[in-house]
């Protein structure tokens, strides 16, 4: 019998056998598998993205981020208004989100979002660069009118303001149980985080339950609730808390596309805690590329005002909002300056050391005497001030606040709250640590006039930060998610 040609061809081919080519073969199947599956379920086109600020709305010479580049890439166009002595430059990947190009194509949902907030910063840009106190229309709002010094650049505000209500989308993931997750406190020092977890859960204000529509992503955990339950008194880490949130996020990073599509860019956590920051660093994309809105912002321990964004700290004691407000006229104000606390941190001890009950003009308590109150204190003060504790953020800048005080900040590396947008010098003394044994002489230095002037526009800036329920344009809420929406203006994803 002839031997088989088939056979002989193959093994004149091939010095291999047949299953052992097979076996070859799908090998590189296999591995491509593995890969997929570690991936999670939810696959995405990953974006590359970059951190660009918004010039109108800068409030300290921050450089950009080593991952920022030029979006437009150089390439511009340029539109000239009538009437306008300077031209303004609109870049091509702006463009696209409201000028017609004639070319009809299919864009992905991912671009159409991003070409809305493209739309919003052409119409800031354009604000920015109005002459006029008022732009036009802005004078029919029925609710307030951004004006006066006390502003960065009021036209800018109001506009990136409008837009935000018009077109700003937050979605917010569903993962994970109460009380850790979609909870957290909404009475003493942390109420800010769950009072904003709280109106985010609700749902009445840019909430989306479409993810592909959304221009940012909520993780709702809240840092304060994971101390309260975690964390082991006396441990010198906070291990469980920051497992605890980088399993959450490794959890939706494999149910959802998104967070992988940005590598967590477009996500934003909200911390009051004084542990929020380091707890973030547990996941290495949370801390370096997420949006971070933070009371203990600062400067030397990783916030990035770029990207991540200051909270005010509000005692709000007893959960109470009512009645927090107001103080007597300047006229009977008899205290040049005040404080009560306790010794925590390095700038309290300095200003203890030098002033604590030494002054009638500058009166500093560590332990209010029984006939004082706190409350009464500062709203029979000028001046109230508001040195660091511990971390940098203290709740007396709010308080100061709403007693109508003129706040002195004494802290490093301290961004105040909404700093985007108010001018806090307008309204605040920042008096430096090396400064403390002549607060005297800087406060009493401050004509009558001027302090006039400054305790005017407190008031005025009190709406920015009054917590209402439910909430109320340009209050303490709004002006938070104002602070998200315009890190996300900063933010570029690219396809």
């Amino acid at each position: 019998m002839l031997p088989s040609r088939k056979s002989h061809c193959w093994s004149s081919c091939f010095p291999i056998s047949p299953s052992t080519l097979v076996f070859i073969l799908l090998i590189p199947l296999l591995l491509i598998s593995l890969i997929a599956s570690s991936l999670g379920s939810q696959k995405s086109l990953l974006l590359s993205f970059s951190w660009k600020n918004i010039e109108f709305f800068s409030s300290f010479p921050w450089s950009n981020s080593p991952h920022t580049e030029d979006y437009e890439n150089g390439k511009d166009l340029k539109l000239r208004k009538e009437g306008q002595p300077k031209q303004q430059l609109l870049s091509s990947a702006e463009s696209r989100g409201f000028i017609s190009s004639g070319i009809h194509r299919r864009y992905t949902r991912a671009e159409k979002v991003e070409a809305v907030l493209a739309k919003a910063r052409f119409f800031i840009r354009e604000a920015a660069q109005t002459r006029s106190s008022v732009s036009s229309g802005i004078e029919q709002d029925p609710d307030y009118l951004p004006q006066g010094p006390i502003y960065r650049n009021a036209n800018a505000f109001y506009r990136s303001y409008i837009e935000m209500e018009k077109v700003f989308k937050i979605y917010v993931y569903e993962e994970g149980e109460t009380p850790i997750f979609h909870n957290g406190p909404c009475k003493d020092i942390y109420s800010t985080e769950g009072r904003f977890i709280d109106e985010m859960e609700r749902g009445n204000h840019y909430r989306t339950k479409d993810p592909e529509e959304a221009h940012v992503y909520f993780m709702p955990f809240s840092v304060a609730v994971m101390v309260q339950y975690l964390y082991i008194p006396g441990a010198t880490d906070m291990d469980p808390i920051g497992y605890t949130l980088a399993d959450y996020i490794h959890t939706i990073a494999h149910k959802h596309p998104f967070w992988n599509r940005s590598l967590g860019a477009d996500h934003f956590m909200l911390s009051c805690h004084d542990w929020g920051p380091q707890s973030s660093a547990y996941e290495p994309l949370l801390y370096k590329n997420s949006i971070r809105v933070l009371c203990n912002a600062n400067t030397s321990e990783g916030f990035n005002p770029l990207k991540d964004a200051s909270l005010p700290e509000i005692n709000l004691k007893t959960g109470k909002i009512t009645g927090l407000l107001g103080g007597p006229p300047p006229s009977e104000r008899t205290i040049l300056a005040s404080f009560a606390g306790g010794l925590h941190g390095h700038i309290r001890h300095l200003l203890l050391d030098y002033w604590k009950e030494k002054d009638l003009d500058i009166q500093v308590f560590e332990k209010l005497p029984s006939n004082l109150s706190y409350e009464s204190l500062f709203k029979n003060s000028k001046f109230c001030l508001c040195p660091s504790g511990y971390e940098v953020a203290s709740p007396r800048v709010v308080e100061a606040i709403y007693a109508e005080c003129v706040p002195v900040l004494i802290s490093d590396s301290y961004v105040p709250p909404f700093s985007d947008v108010l001018n806090w010098k307008k309204f605040s003394i920042v008096v430096d640590m090396k400064d403390i044994p002549n607060i005297k002489r800087i406060l009493m230095g401050i004509s009558e006039a001027k302090y006039l002037k400054m305790q005017r526009r407190v008031k005025q800036v009190q709406r920015h930060f009054v917590v209402n329920g439910p909430p109320k344009r340009f209050d303490f809420f709004h002006m938070i998610v104002h602070s998200i929406w315009l890190r996300r203006l900063n933010l570029r994803l690219h396809s």
